[in-house]
């Protein structure tokens, strides 16, 4: 016999962005929980509104199953001792399995016999200890913030208000900070009112009767059903960002989406802040036209149904034209305020107590930038417009526009620069410098923009390394793997001809021209180079089995558009080419005795066998393209030019005996192989290649 389980915690109101990550979670816990105490189940749905989170188990077991198991104990060598009375072992294997040595038999397992033991555990019924572990499941959920209200101990994400609990028509008993279970459940705050639900499958149906759409899969689709209706009849195209929609969706019980307008005078201001004020400040959807202007309506969700909508927009329409007023203020005031006037009062802001102001880091942001110009031989007007670019890129963080919405700085930087009468390359690379801002974001588009944006971000990192900074965990407050994630991104779009350790020593060598370094270069150099080494790593992985990850890492990634153009030919190769394993284990000979080399010199008056003269030649003739091609990162051809070493390298094994009695016959010999491994794991360690 089965029966329905059902459980749902009501509280007050969630914060949004905790609460699909909870409606999992509670999901997850019961189903562990019911795993372990072997219940057998059917499927298991999961429910959450900003009041709530449930979950509704079908077909539950109203008793648990019986467990018959044997368990492997010591050897018979160890279980008896020298009078075949039982050991100390024994009699502890015993007491640990609660049996009496008694029940005891010997099976042979490997040719060794060991003790063992059957065990029977006759299951219980599931109403005896279901209170128990939903009680275990609540107090075992954890959030990003956790609340403690009234005098109660219990900490949980907001006061928990009511909870359901049913085990078929049966309510199960338990109590969690003076809230006791039941079967009466609430509707929408407004608009319906606590109901009983009479056996767990009634439960979505019951609280739809009551205003609240508790299928968060549903509340999505007619979420955004709503707004695509909308958008086809006034022929708009309304923005919908995924973060925004998830948002939005934990906002609501009963969704209704509207729509509203503001003043076109405000369309002067940029679209940039108008959107940026409607999304993060009432959580608009903005409308644009076909060719993507903004249009001077917005589109809302409002939690409830379609009763006096007219009034719902009105309110709406007075509350954004407040903030669209602040906006268009602030920006009027921000076009007084010159960019030198801005760049002095960056002298008064903190970026650290240790590496100074934000002043000090725009001078560093600009020598690096200088620096990485001269390195990368930038024609002189780029290079201007790159030192400009540095000088000024952060003067917007004093605008009061950026200080009401940060996330629009380097947006306004763009557009204040315009009208100040920066150069395009300039304004656009104020814009381009914060990019990539996040994981998935365009890298900047140009050179302007990806110089300083490396300059910039290269700095942070090496500040914060250079004081013992360093993310541990999942610990980084200062966002350096998102930063150094940024500059891989840049380097590879660009493919820049630098290298990390050379970025690294820019950066060092700036920060020990500001202000004395804590730690010494050559720790900060390993360290950094292990930090981006993970980033470089992740973004091979991405695209290539991790074995050709392996082997490609392990010749190197200082250069790191090479090492991803090594590893895309090596991974082609592995794929597509039938004979490579055999050239990959003619490599492995090479390198094994490679391995046993003394000698630094290969003596081509040494070479007395014809095998071996010929593999010298294979290999001097192959080496010197094969570099040719490595450092001008044509890894496919530079592959097929160790692909012409194999045969010769399987004659010479073939007709050579390596290791003759000859001392510097054997040790020229040696030498050779190893002046060829090298060559080989200047591409990859191909000895970490995994074949099926």
């Amino acid at each position: 016999m089965t029966k329905d389980l059902l459980f749902e915690i009501g509280m007050e109101e969630m914060p949004a962005r905790f609460i699909r990550a909870a409606m999992e979670q509670l999901k997850q816990r019961l189903e562990k929980w019911l795993e372990e105490s072997v219940i057998r189940h059917g499927a298991v749905a999961s429910y959450a509104t900003p009041r709530r989170l449930a979950v509704l188990v079908k077909d539950v077991a109203e008793k648990q199953e019986d467990v018959h198991e044997e368990v492997k104990g010591p050897s018979r060598k160890i279980a008896l001792d020298e009078n075949g009375e039982w050991s100390k072992a024994a009699l502890g294997f015993a007491r640990s399995q609660g049996v009496d040595p008694a029940l005891f038999t010997f099976r042979e397992l490997a040719g060794t016999e060991y003790i063992y033991v059957s065990k029977s555990h006759a299951g219980v019924e599931t109403k005896s200890i279901i209170a128990e572990g939903l009680q275990d499941i609540l107090h075992a959920m954890n959030f990003p913030k956790n609340m403690r209200w009234g005098s109660y101990d219990f900490k949980f994400v907001r006061p928990i208000r009511w909870m359901v609990a049913l085990f078929g028509d049966q309510i199960i008993d338990l109590e969690v900070a003076g809230v006791k279970s039941g079967n009466v459940t609430r509707g929408h705050r407004f608009l319906g009112q606590d109901t009983a639900i009479s056996e767990p499958s009634a439960y979505v149906e019951s609280l739809r009767a009551q205003h609240v759409i508790a299928d968060v899969n549903e509340r999505e689709r007619m979420i955004s059903e709503q707004i695509k209706a909308l958008a086809e009849e006034k022929g708009w195209n309304i923005a919908v960002k995924d973060d925004l929609l998830e948002e939005v969706l934990f906002l609501v019980e009963t969704p209704t989406a509207l729509f509203g307008k503001f003043e076109e005078s405000f369309l002067n201001i940029p679209q940039e802040v108008l959107i940026t004020s409607m999304r993060e400040h009432q959580r608009y959807f903005p409308v644009l036209n076909e060719q993507g202007a903004l249009l001077p309506f917005f589109v809302t969700v409002r939690n409830g149904d379609a009763h006096s909508l007219d009034v719902i927009a009105r309110g709406n329409e007075k509350v954004l034209r407040a903030r669209l007023s602040d906006a268009k203020f602030f920006y009027e005031e921000d076009q007084k305020l010159a960019i030198k006037d801005a760049l002095s009062k960056l002298e008064s802001i903190v970026f650290h107590e240790e590496l100074g102001t934000v002043g000090d880091k725009v001078r560093r942001i600009r020598r690096n930038a200088e620096k990485l110009s001269d390195l990368l031989r930038i024609d002189t007007g780029t290079a201007e417009a790159i030192s400009r670019t540095a000088e000024i890129c952060k003067f917007d963080l004093v605008t009061q526009m950026v200080y009401e919405f940060p996330e629009l700085q380097g947006v306004m930087g763009e557009d204040y620069a315009h009208k100040a009468g920066e150069s395009e390359a300039v304004a656009k690379g104020i814009f381009e410098h914060y990019q990539p801002r996040f994981s998935g974001d365009d890298a900047p588009s140009s050179d302007v923009g990806s110089i300083v944006s490396i300059a910039d971000k290269i700095d942070t990192i090496a500040g914060c390394f250079s004081i013992g900074i360093i993310p541990t965990g999942s610990q980084d407050p200062y966002g350096l793997r998102r930063q150094a994630a940024g500059i891989a991104q840049i380097i590879l779009e660009h493919k820049l001809s630098v290298r990390l350790s050379d970025i690294f020593a820019i950066a060092l060598d700036t920060h020990q021209h500001f202000h004395e370094l804590k730690r010494t270069k050559e720790e900060i150099m390993k360290d950094l180079m292990e930090f981006f080494g993970l980033r470089v790593r992740k973004t091979l992985s991405d695209s290539f089995r991790y074995d050709v990850v392996d082997a490609v890492m392990a010749a190197g990634y200082d250069d790191v558009v090479s090492v991803v153009d090594r590893g895309a030919a090596l991974m082609a190769a592995v794929q597509e080419r039938d004979d490579f394993k055999t050239t990959v284990e003619s490599f492995g000979r090479v390198s094994n005795l490679a391995a046993k080399a003394s000698a630094a010199k290969v003596r081509s008056d040494l070479l007395g066998d014809p095998a071996e003269r010929v593999l010298y030649d294979t290999w001097r003739r192959v080496a010197d393209e094969y570099r040719k091609l490595l450092d001008s990162r044509n890894g496919a051809e530079a592959l097929r030019q160790l692909g012409e070493l194999k045969e010769t390298i399987t004659v010479f094994f073939d007709a050579v005996m390596v290791m003759a009695e000859d001392e510097e016959i054997r040790t020229n010999r040696l030498a050779l192989l190893a002046a060829i491994d090298q060559d080989l794991k200047a591409f990859a360690d191909f000895s970490k290649l995994v074949w099926a």
